[in-house]
């Protein structure tokens, strides 16, 4: 116990120290970012190692024990000495580095591997190592994946030596603008945010009739758009919001499948977008507002169809409104008066990241830093206050309650950001040694070659080709992956508007979380739940349709995500609303009340209109699309051939 103590003591420390490091550095941008970015790595190489010990130890793994040890002292001391002797590295060993150098970075290297292994499991732990196969023998692949190959050495320049690879441009991103907001979520975490976002979330089940599915739909998106992984914020807002579904008449794998695609479509949610929006803000060469504004109206569009399928399927299931008490599920009551005044710790900040992206238009970093100062104001000052009025003489408690609520918040956002920077390290390596190898023109070329230069192949071959390379990892590293590899084909090649193209990988990279045969948001929940793993994975599918269909729409009505909010935009945006709706309708819909066949064939009409209205590139045609909607409704709620077989059905299901 006194280890697992201390290792949660040097936990703490490392995180605190990485986040003062963060904020000087955002401050003062005393050093070389790319110098900076090292020196970052080496942080969360710490804290990574601290974290994945304290389980371990518990777990009696000491083989592992002893490897997180090795791969810890092997990762800072390589970036340590990276750090000092970055001249030399970076200026005048250009291209070959000394014997001791090489044995430094092979550390690293393993050090980065072996926390993949432990953070994401084998599968990635196998992606990476394939990408060094590939790099160093890329002279036995056959046909298009031919080149010269990579010596050792090389290996080891391109992934760490140069600067470049685990610690590029991406890495640099994360160090230096995503981290601080990754810190602001975990101070808000830490003084409970997630709490009264939750409790927001339980007193509106009394209004709505769907309240108990909408209360996990909207906990789920706004914790999800922070946490920047679908996988850990199923686990986070799932383990409340998956029972609490289950408890009011729910079946275990609609509660799961809700709980997945809640958690999925957070990361597309302005205006954080799992911090993705950051990275594609710099990819792009373009400001992180003009990507916010981009992504707002796709991300509408599928908060509210998913609203409507959430309320389809919870009044069928759970029927009535379900007034839910919150201190049943929460640890203490607190009026709304405590409430409001526990908001405004997180409205203020909230206000002053909006002013100064939005308005003022700073920097992300600089942006950021303030954001994160003024949580830490507001998240000592406005509970003090409080104190000091109600009661001075508590005062000393009530300072120690905060400060031990910043340590949490501090330790939280330290522990969420360590894994994510050692995966998107991981991908920047894969990235600089696919590019090196010329593996991004090969792929454009094997595409356009398989697609016989069809654009609507060649869409459908491309969102493939990203649900598969997303493979459920976080959201920005699944992004890096494919911003390199696919969008540039259909930049250069099919002419989409850059925007477009990087919307288009963005959204289908996310489709991995739920996509089998990995569907890591719906193993995930199915775990929560305690459901069938297909079966979860049916009702995500059915639930999130539209989250399926807007990339495809990206390419064909690029307006959606251009130009802002003009008259062409928002009509488009209308019409594809519409359709949305229409395929959620189709889909989740008990009133489609016939015989099987029909029925089935009545469902596929709705889908096959309002895919139509979203994605058809013509407005005349969309159009059309919408009155075939609202004909094939007036017709299905005045149906003269309505049988009661549906819902003998949903009656034997519950």
């Amino acid at each position: 116990m006194n280890v697992i103590q201390n290792v949660n003591r040097a936990l703490f420390v490392a995180a605190t120290v990485s986040w003062l490091v963060t904020l000087w550095f955002a401050q003062t941008q005393g050093i070389a970012q790319a110098r900076y970015g090292v020196i970052f790595l080496g942080f969360m190489i710490a804290i990574a190692v601290f974290d994945n010990l304290e389980e371990t130890i518990e777990e009696e793994q000491w083989i592992h024990v002893g490897l997180l040890v090795l791969a810890g002292i092997l990762g800072v001391v390589a970036t340590a000495y990276m750090t000092l002797h970055y001249e030399a590295l970076i200026y005048t060993r250009v291209g070959y580095a000394h014997t001791h150098e090489y044995v430094l970075a092979a550390g690293l290297m393993f050090t980065i591997l072996y926390l993949t292994y432990k953070s994401y499991g084998l599968v990635f732990f196998l992606v990476v190592v394939l990408a060094f196969i590939y790099g160093m023998f890329g002279n036995y692949f056959p046909g298009l994946l031919n080149h010269g190959g990579f010596s050792g050495e090389r290996l080891l320049l391109v992934t760490v030596l140069d600067m470049e690879g685990f610690v590029g441009t991406i890495h640099r991103i994360m160090a230096s603008e995503v981290a601080l907001f990754l810190l602001y979520a975990g101070l808000m975490r830490g003084y409970g945010a997630f709490d009264l976002i939750l409790r927001a979330a339980l007193r509106s089940t009394k209004y709505i009739k769907s309240g108990v599915g909408q209360a996990a739909v909207t906990a789920s998106i706004i914790i999800g758009s922070i946490t920047g992984s679908q996988a850990a914020n199923t686990a986070i807002t799932g383990s409340f919001t998956i029972p609490l579904m289950k408890e009011h008449g729910m079946r275990s794998d609609t509660a799961g499948g809700i709980e997945s695609v809640a958690s999925s479509g957070g990361q597309i949610m302005p205006p954080v977008m799992g911090a993705a929006a950051f990275v594609m803000a710099s990819i792009l060469g373009t400001t992180y507002l003009t990507v916010v504004i981009a992504g707002i109206i796709p991300a509408l569009i599928f908060y509210i169809s998913l609203v409507m399928a959430v309320h389809y399927t919870t009044v069928e299931q759970v029927g009535q409104a379900v007034e839910v008490d919150p201190s049943d599920y929460l640890d203490e009551a607190k009026t709304t008066q405590e409430l409001l005044v526990q908001a405004a710790r997180f409205i203020i900040p909230f206000i002053v990241l909006v002013y100064t992206l939005g308005v003022l238009q700073w920097t992300v970093m600089t942006a950021g830093m303030y954001t994160v100062i003024t949580m830490l104001l507001t998240g000592f000052g406005v509970p003090l206050a409080q104190q000091a009025y109600e009661d001075s003489s508590q005062m000393r408690a009530e300072t120690w309650d905060v400060v031990k609520q910043t340590a949490m918040g501090l330790k939280y956002g330290a522990i969420t950001l360590a894994p994510i920077v050692i995966i998107v390290a991981a991908v920047n390596g894969i990235v600089d040694i696919l590019t090196q190898t010329g593996l991004p023109g090969t792929m454009s070329l094997a595409l356009i070659d398989l697609a016989g230069g069809n654009m609507a192949l060649t869409v459908i071959l491309a969102m493939v080709i990203c649900i598969l390379l997303g493979l459920g990892m976080p959201t920005v590293a699944a992004y890096i992956v494919v911003a390199f590899l696919i969008a540039p084909t259909l930049a250069s090649q099919f002419l989409v508007d850059e925007m477009a193209a990087h919307y288009f990988v963005f959204y289908s990279a996310i489709l991995s979380g739920l996509t089998p045969p990995i569907a890591i948001a719906v193993v995930v929940a199915t775990g929560i739940a305690g459901s069938n793993f297909w079966r979860t994975c049916f009702e995500a599918l059915k639930v999130s349709a539209v989250l399926f269909i807007l990339p495809i729409a990206f390419i064909y009505n690029p307006e959606l995500v251009i130009d802002g909010f003009t008259v062409e935009t928002l009509i488009s945006a209308g019409i594809a609303m519409a359709g949305a709706l229409g395929v959620v309708h189709g889909l989740n819909t008990r009133s489609i009340n016939m015989s099987m066949p029909p029925t089935m064939v009545m469902r596929g009409v709705f889908f096959v209109l309002g895919t139509t209205a979203i994605i058809f590139p013509e407005n005349t045609v969309r159009v059309g699309a919408l009155v075939g909607i609202l004909v094939l409704y007036l017709f299905q709620t005045n149906n003269p051939f309505a049988s009661q077989s549906m819902t003998a059905e949903a009656s034997a299901e519950n």
